[in-house]
């Protein structure tokens, strides 16, 4: 489960966040393009740069959470 005290900085506000866990397999940023993009530093992590607004983006966004392999994807809302 994912820890909303270890949010990765560059997530944007709202219920769904990467945590420190990440460990930069993109399945998320291919499951949900449209909300999850990987950084590009010496740590590269997935973050959230877009909150879900429609039922679709919501499924999408729970389909990468449920797919993370190590849990770091969480939904706080």
């Amino acid at each position: 489960m994912a820890n909303k005290t270890m949010k990765v900085s560059e997530n944007i506000p709202g219920p769904y966040f990467v945590d420190t866990d990440c460990i930069a397999c993109e399945l998320c940023v291919d499951t949900a393009p449209g909300h999850f993009k990987m950084t590009d530093d010496g740590q590269p992590h997935a973050y959230v740069f877009k909150q879900p607004q429609t039922d679709e983006e919501k499924d999408n966004c729970e389909d990468a959470l449920g797919a993370c392999p190590v849990d770091a994807i969480g939904n706080d809302g």
